[in-house]
């Protein structure tokens, strides 16, 4: 164990004892001791702390130890912090797909958006079938008071949640339908870039994110390309408005509100020829139910929060240069939001 710039090492006797009972010889117990290991507990929990911050290879290096000792001492910690926190009986769940490696290779992560934490991550894909590995892991009981389920529009998942979890509300993540329209709005530049020739192209060329950005997000050059390119063309600055002013469907209380001002957004779409956003407007009135569910006060939950833990999967990722372990990966997801022990 490391004291400031020494190394202490504890050099011990362990007794061994002849049981009168059984007539077999066993070892003294010692409390401090990891069982079956050459190190104490304390040490553990320190080797565990110091990798939620630093990598397996920096550990290893600062306390001149294996790598492979390190990874399964953290490992080890982290099943020690599931296991303080207990069995999962969440009531308001997000569920998300991410992908582990190249070729549409994809794990189910869900998380109990109440008490802000992921409570499972595993599944073959991210088909219904996955899904139901969720709902059985979770229990026939506990899935029951499931009241909430916030995901994106994938199939399987809604089916799979109305299956198992018949009495929970759908709803539609609004970063999800969002990017959708973010989208349409894409194809609508392209389709502007193709249409015009010369020195037209040259305010539509390379400026995709300035038009999917918000406007208080743009400092600088960004601002100010964006000026020019809504001055240019009528067709994107007609788009670009029509985007900004969908954000505010999520800000009524009441359906019939909301379901007015889809009407009205949807009506503006009349001669503006942006069929990319007719096709949008047609996803969203077969998928209304579940947007409009966030009008009731009972379903306004962080709807942020699923997506910046699938933001914060990606950085575990590319620190590590990719994760191979898949166990070792689900461990690292299920205790990114937990205290340290």
């Amino acid at each position: 164990m490391p004291c400031a710039d020494h190394r202490i090492y504890l050099d011990m006797e362990v007794r061994r004892v002849d049981c009168r009972q059984c007539g077999a010889v066993k070892r003294e117990r010692l409390d401090f001791l990891v069982e079956n290991a050459l190190h104490t507990k304390r040490f553990a929990l320190y080797v565990g702390r110091r990798c939620r911050s630093g990598t397996i290879r920096d550990v290893a290096e600062e306390l001149h130890l294996d790598w492979q000792t390190v990874k399964r001492l953290e490992m080890d910690y982290m099943r020690e912090q599931i296991r303080r926190v207990g069995t999962p009986g969440p009531k308001v769940i997000g569920i998300d797909e991410i992908s582990i490696r190249k070729g549409h290779t994809y794990r189910i992560v869900v998380s109990d958006l109440e008490r802000r934490r992921p409570i499972w991550f595993g599944g073959d894909d991210r088909s219904e079938a996955s899904m139901d590995q969720f709902y059985r892991f979770l229990g026939q009981k506990k899935a029951k008071r499931i009241r909430l389920a916030v995901m994106d529009m994938w199939k399987a998942f809604r089916n799979s949640t109305q299956t198992n979890a018949p009495q929970a509300a759908i709803l539609f993540d609004k970063f999800h339908v969002m990017k959708h329209l973010g989208e349409a709005l894409d194809k609508i530049r392209k389709a502007e870039y193709a249409r015009l020739t010369g020195k037209q192209r040259q305010f539509i060329k390379g400026q995709k994110y300035t038009l999917l950005s918000h406007p208080q997000n743009l400092t600088g050059t960004a601002r100010k390309n964006l000026k020019l390119l809504l001055a240019a063309n009528k067709r994107l600055n007609t788009a670009y408005l029509l985007k900004e002013s969908f954000g505010q469907l999520w800000d009524y209380t009441r359906e019939p509100w909301a379901r007015k001002f889809f009407e009205n957004w949807r009506a503006s779409l009349k001669w503006q020829r942006l069929k990319p956003y007719e096709k949008f407007a047609e996803m969203i009135e077969r998928h209304w139910d579940g947007i409009a569910a966030y009008c009731k006060p009972e379903n306004k939950v962080a709807l942020g929060f699923v997506e910046g833990l699938n933001n914060k999967i990606r950085v575990m990722q590319r620190r590590a240069y990719g994760l191979r372990d898949e166990e070792y990966l689900r461990l690292k997801v299920l205790t990114s939001m937990l205290s340290q022990i």
